[in-house]
Formats: C-alpha cells, sequence, structure tokens
C-alpha cells in the first residue's frame, strides 16, 4: 500500500466523524515529505494524529518513535497504543515502553519512550536508528522549558532527514518563525497545522463584588446547568493554598453522599502520619491541596478523586498547569500578581495562558470557565460602596443618617503594603496570547564536550549555537558562555586551547566530567578531589549543600551554628584557604569570610566577623580555581543527614522542623540526593561512604513513598546513560 492508501484504511477505520483540524491535519501527514508541526488547544485531538503516524508504521513493517516528556504519560500511551494496535489487528507485543530501566518489548516496531532516550539512541555510536521511518514528539513545546528544552532541540537538529517528524504542541505563540528557523538553519521542512480554537470555549469573568471563599462556595451546585465545579484554584505560594484551603474546609462543599464515596475512596493506612489526617479531613469535605509540598502518594489520592468529580476544589499552584493534565470545568485565579511582597508583577502571558487552558473539558463540558477574583481590599471597598449607595442621600430619617454615618467611619480602604491589580489586567493576560518557542538556555558541559568530541574544533560548536531558535542578542550570549566554559575547562586541565584558530585538544580526564549531572561537573569533579580525605558525615553535608531547596525551607534544616569544626575544615580546607588569602583567622576560631560588601559596619559590634562553614569553604576555593565565575550552589542543609540521626523517622524530623506541609519537597531533596551520590560514587574510583550515603537515603526515600521512589529513580537511570554511551 502506498501512504494514499494508507491514510484511505486509517479514515475507513475511524467510528467517529473528524474535526476540521483533525482532518487537515491528518492529510498534512501522509502528505508532507519532510513532517509536521501540529500546534493547538488541549483537547482539540492531537493523539488522534499520532495514531496515524502509528497506523502506518505497523502497516509498512518500519519502526516508530513516540517521545513525552513525563514517565506517566508514557505509560499512558503505552496502554493506549497497545489497545490500538490490537484493535487494528496486530499483536499488543508491536508495541514496546523504553523508560529508564524499565523495558517492554524494547525492539517493538512501536517504542514509546521518554524524550531522552530518544535522544541517547540519536547520539549513540550504534546504529539505533536502522528501519526508522517516523518520531513522534508529543509535549513538543518543553521545547521552551530551562532545564529539559536542549533535549528536544538536539533531537530535532540532529534526527535523520531521512525520518520524518510530527511534533505535537499547545498553541505557541511564534510557530511561522519556528518552521521557517528549522527549514533554514537545519534544512527540516514541516508543514504547519495550527489552531487557535477550542472544542470548549472559554469564558473570563473578573470577580470584584465577592471574596473567594463566597465565591467558591456559590460555584457548586447540585444542578449541573448552575454548576461551575470541579474547579482548580490557583494560588501563587505554598503557604497560601494552605490558608485558602484551610478556609474552604469548614464550608458546605459537598454532599454526605460524596463524603461517604470519598472515605471509601482514600486508603486509611495511606493518610495516618505526616500531614496525612490534615490532608484526609480535607479531602472528605470536599478540598484537595496539590503542590510541591505534598507527597506524591497523596498527590495521586487527590488527582483521582478531582477526577471523578467528588471533590470539587483543588486548591494549587501554577505548577500544576504545566504538569499533570488534570482538566477542570472551571480554574478560579486568586491573584494577577507574583513575586516578592512589594515587587510583584503581572503573572507572564505563558503561565496565565497555562492556566486558562485548564477549564473546559470536551467529554463533559460545552463551556470552560475563568474566574479571576479582586484583591479582597477592593472587593471590600466594592461591598461598602453597595451598602452605602443603598442610603437614600436625602431621607432625613435619624436612624439612616446614623447608619449612614456609622459606615462612613467604617469605609474599608485600600492598604499602602499592599500591591493590586484590575480587571483590564486580565484583559491584557487574555489577549497576550500563548508563550513563544525559544532555545531557553546555554548547553550544559556534557553536550559542549560531545559536540567538541563530534566536530573536533569549536568552530562546529560555535556554528551549533548560531542556529539556536532566539534573537541575536542571545545567540552573542551564547557565544559568550562558551568561551567562559572553554576558559574554565583549561583553567582546570581538561583542554588545551589555541586562540589563533580557535582549536582544542581533548585530555583524557575531560570525559569523567560525563558522570556529572545533578551538579556543575566542574564543581563535582572538584568536590570529589577534595572530600577525598573527608569521613563520610563530612561528605553528606556537602552533597546536601549543592543541591537547591526553597529558603523557607532551606532556613529549617540548616545544621546547628555551634557544631564542632571538623577535621576536614581544620586540616584540608582551613590552610588553602589562608595561604590563598581567601579567608581570614576567625576570632572565636575557624574562618571568618572577607566581606568586602559591608564596608565600616563589618566589624562592628552587632555584626562581628561572620564563620564560613564546610560548603562555603568548598565553594570559595573552587571560585579561586576558575578563569570564569560559574554560578554554583554551596549552602548548607542538614537534610538526610538529621534524618539519619533520628535513625530514619522522617516523620519526626519534619515534624520538629515544621516542614509538615513540605513533605513532598524534602523527599525531592533526598531522592536528588540518591542520584548525587550515585555521581559521586561513579567518580571517586567507587569510594564506599558514597554507596552508603546512597543505599541509607534510598531507604528513608522507600519508608516514606516507595512506589514514587522506584519511578523518580527509574526515569533517572536513562538519563544517567546518555552521555557515557558516547564517551
Amino acid at each position: 500500500m502506498d501512504r494514499s492508501e494508507i491514510c484511505d484504511k486509517f479514515l475507513d477505520s475511524l467510528e467517529f466523524d473528524l474535526y476540521p483540524f483533525q482532518e487537515e491535519a491528518l492529510l498534512a501527514w501522509f502528505e508532507a515529505e519532510g513532517g509536521v508541526l501540529i500546534a493547538a488547544p488541549t483537547g482539540m485531538g492531537k493523539t488522534l494524529i499520532a495514531e496515524a503516524a502509528i497506523f502506518e508504521a505497523l502497516h509498512t513493517g518500519t519502526k516508530l518513535y513516540y517521545t513525552t516528556p513525563l514517565i506517566a504519560l508514557t505509560d499512558q500511551k503505552f496502554r493506549e497504543f497497545q489497545d490500538a494496535a490490537e484493535r487494528w489487528g496486530f499483536p499488543r507485543e508491536s508495541v514496546g515502553l523504553m523508560t529508564g530501566n524499565r523495558k517492554i518489548n524494547p525492539d517493538a516496531t512501536i517504542r514509546v519512550v521518554v524524550a531522552e532516550i530518544l535522544l541517547n539512541h540519536i547520539l549513540s555510536e550504534e546504529d539505533m536508528l536502522t528501519g526508522v521511518s517516523g518520531v513522534v514528539m508529543d509535549e513538543f513545546h518543553y521545547f521552551n522549558s530551562h532545564d529539559r528544552g536542549i533535549v528536544w532541540e538536539l533531537s530535532l537538529s540532529l534526527l535523520p532527514h531521512s525520518i520524518r517528524l510530527m511534533l505535537l504542541s499547545a498553541t505557541v505563540g511564534n510557530s511561522v518563525e519556528f518552521t521557517q528557523w528549522g527549514k533554514a538553519k537545519h534544512d527540516r521542512q514541516l508543514t504547519l497545522i495550527q489552531s487557535n480554537e477550542r472544542r470548549v470555549p472559554l469564558e473570563y469573568i473578573w470577580v470584584g463584588d465577592k471574596l473567594l471563599t463566597e465565591h467558591l462556595v456559590g460555584m457548586v451546585s447540585d444542578n449541573d446547568a448552575d454548576n461551575r465545579s470541579p474547579a482548580l484554584v490557583f494560588c501563587f505560594s505554598r503557604d497560601e493554598c494552605w490558608d485558602v484551603a484551610e478556609r474552604l474546609k469548614g464550608l458546605k462543599l459537598i454532599n454526605e453522599a460524596a463524603r461517604n464515596e470519598i472515605e471509601q475512596r482514600i486508603p486509611t493506612e495511606l493518610f495516618l502520619s505526616g500531614i496525612g489526617p490534615k490532608l484526609r479531613q480535607m479531602l472528605i469535605r470536599g478540598v484537595g491541596v496539590h503542590h510541591a509540598g505534598i507527597l506524591p502518594k497523596y498527590k495521586e489520592v487527590i488527582e483521582n478523586l478531582f477526577l471523578a468529580k467528588l471533590t470539587p476544589f483543588v486548591v494549587c499552584t501554577e505548577t500544576l498547569a504545566a504538569g499533570i493534565n488534570l482538566p477542570a470545568r472551571s480554574v478560579v485565579i486568586n491573584s494577577l500578581l507574583k513575586g516578592k511582597p512589594r515587587e510583584k508583577k503581572l503573572i507572564p502571558s505563558s503561565d496565565a495562558h497555562q492556566m486558562f487552558g485548564r477549564a473546559g473539558r470536551p467529554q463533559f463540558d460545552t463551556s470552560g470557565y475563568v474566574y479571576a477574583m479582586a484583591h479582597e481590599d477592593d472587593v471590600k471597598i466594592a461591598k461598602w460602596h453597595k451598602k452605602y449607595e443603598k442610603i437614600d442621600p436625602k431621607s432625613k430619617d435619624p436612624n439612616l443618617m446614623r447608619a449612614k454615618k456609622q459606615l462612613e467611619r467604617k469605609k474599608p480602604k485600600r492598604r499602602t503594603t499592599q500591591q493590586y491589580w484590575a480587571e483590564g489586567q486580565l484583559d491584557t493576560l487574555v489577549k497576550a496570547g500563548p508563550a513563544k518557542l525559544h532555545s531557553r538556555s546555554m548547553i550544559p558541559y556534557q553536550i559542549l564536550i560531545y559536540l567538541i568530541t563530534q566536530q573536533g574544533s569549536l568552530a562546529g560548536v560555535r556554528d551549533f549555537l548560531s542556529k539556536r531558535f532566539n534573537e541575536p542578542a542571545r545567540l552573542e550570549k551564547f557565544q559568550s558562555q562558551l568561551d567562559c566554559m572553554i576558559a574554565n575547562l583549561a583553567k582546570l586541565g581538561y583542554l588545551t586551547f589555541d586562540e589563533n584558530d580557535d582549536s582544542v585538544t581533548l585530555n583524557e580526564s575531560i570525559h569523567e566530567l560525563k558522570d556529572f549531572r545533578s551538579v556543575d561537573p566542574l564543581f563535582g569533579a572538584f568536590l570529589v578531589k577534595q572530600l577525598s580525605r573527608g569521613q563520610m558525615e563530612e561528605k553528606l553535608e556537602a552533597l546536601e549543600s549543592v543541591l537547591p531547596m526553597p529558603p523557607a525551607v532551606r532556613r529549617a534544616v540548616a545544621p546547628m551554628e555551634d557544631r564542632p569544626a571538623s577535621l576536614l575544615e581544620i586540616e584540608v580546607l582551613t590552610p588553602q584557604l589562608l595561604t590563598r588569602g581567601l579567608a581570614l583567622p576567625h576570632p572565636e576560631g575557624g574562618l571568618a569570610a572577607i566581606e568586602e560588601d559591608l564596608g565600616a559596619d563589618y566589624m562592628a559590634e552587632d555584626y562581628g566577623p561572620r564563620r564560613i562553614r564546610l560548603p562555603e569553604m568548598l565553594r570559595i576555593l573552587f571560585e579561586s580555581h576558575l578563569a570564569s565565575p560559574e554560578i554554583v550552589i554551596a549552602d548548607e542543609k542538614w537534610i538526610a543527614g538529621g534524618i539519619i540521626d533520628l535513625e530514619g523517622d522522617f516523620e519526626k524530623f519534619v515534624r520538629t522542623r515544621n516542614l509538615l506541609k513540605n513533605e513532598g519537597l524534602v523527599l525531592r531533596h533526598l531522592l536528588r540526593l540518591v542520584i548525587l551520590a550515585g555521581e559521586f560514587h561513579e567518580h571517586s574510583a567507587q569510594d564506599p561512604d558514597y554507596k552508603r550515603i546512597e543505599e541509607l537515603v534510598t531507604q528513608i526515600c522507600q519508608s516514606i513513598d516507595p512506589r514514587y521512589t522506584d519511578r523518580f529513580l527509574e526515569s533517572d537511570a536513562e538519563a544517567k546513560n546518555l552521555a557515557k554511551e558516547n564517551q
């Protein structure tokens, strides 16, 4: 069969009519030589077009990769496509799955994989793409990600032109420019099919006369025509999520039947410790909380109850809109401003549209609703005016005159300590449109090393950077960042650089840097050397210090200030810092920071010299070895160490540190520490201390959330091998 016949056969297999958008996209895929970019809002049936590509591969006996950014989504699509293959008369084994260490039918015709695996196979020295006719990249707007966007960009630019490409994306603001860039810079001709229409249209409503709790109660109704739930309530801090949820908990949101069903669906044993009992009390009253501080095992229950339309509200941060698929009838945005107190700014339009897009479920709703709440001060003022205007200004009734004066004395006002927003700013966000795709961040050292190895010179790397998708000024910055990276690699002895012809010679030691993915590789390699004489506790403190953590949590987990100095600090680091003039002796022992920015007050009684400890010592010493500055993290934290001190009692640790509402962040830190310890174990000639740290912390994670721990470590496994296989 030729492609036209396969297209006809696929259309004949459908039991429903296509939307015009789907028909256009389907025909474009079967006609395009290079591939297609399909950009449309959620719910427009983009997966059907991917199924057409799978249908074609199965009927032609060629291989196809289907990539997603998330393991959970990969699992979902794997099951869906196995069902589809069986429906079309092919064995279920025709569809395989690859996510880290988990492989099911890895040699199958259709390979459903996380995005990093495709890139790994593209970069592999083995010809992993033999017989591959197509690649479908779902959620392609992840190209925009600061952390992972380079995976999509490299896959797009390095994929052989003989392989056709289907990019499935949410609506983007510069899709035409993107396809032009693909043709001009990478000779990849993509047919653009896009739609801004939604199957479920959105209504935008400004709520200026009701407080949040009043409005939410009014959204719930037994009459489906009046009901506006289930709804996602977006807040811009974890503390605000808890505050809103606490206020909702005491309101009548669900009936007794719904409460009974919720109680039956909540696994009792899962909610016995930590924040579990509080969350359970909220859930049985119809309210869920969803943010980075919530443990994954709780999130899964909250998501399932919401999808079952049992809990009318989930109070969440905006990260939910960028991650899991949790559609709702309505979304409620509690503020249009985001940021530090007194420094808040209008939320980015890209974030706003991600939140807006969660409203309206094609299978349930004819309209989606977006509610933007006014500041509570403005609501109180509006309520006051409404009440005040009811009093007849011409009335001589003494009771009315007395009531009027009382109202005037109690007139609410805006506070000077608050920032406010208005309905016009909602209109601005609606009209601003979706985010634009760009190459967001500089390539990491691992990719730089790979490109130098493949190209043999810096010219090839500079050419790659010049072809990235961004403004000329940003591309120039990438080139400057490259110069800094090369200078640091040369200063630390990983390569030699000839400025005359822009050539480089790699030393064998440079390939060791590929072991590090969880930390700046230069800093990681430096730490391994400095910590080689340290004890396990010192190595643990150093590893914990390089992992980022929100300030509020970081302050709660700082180690004791008056702890004695370690042998590594005294015998190894102090002499180096003093010799290099990077620190001063502290009057009470140890070292003091050289604070250039405190001026005359530095030695005043209120300040005194600031003592520096192990993490800062390591950072200062590392920076002194560089030719150009590197932004590295080295904050004092004692999380895994603190839990180990309590004999692995996670709940006791989060309770004593007042971190019950941030358990999820603590778990994520521990999981990242497991990965980091593994990287240090590999780089340090199998130092048993790092292996012991990895084992101890894994045990703690397993005791907290075993299922998520397995999935997290699984998702890391393939990325771990991404560069190693190409050394």
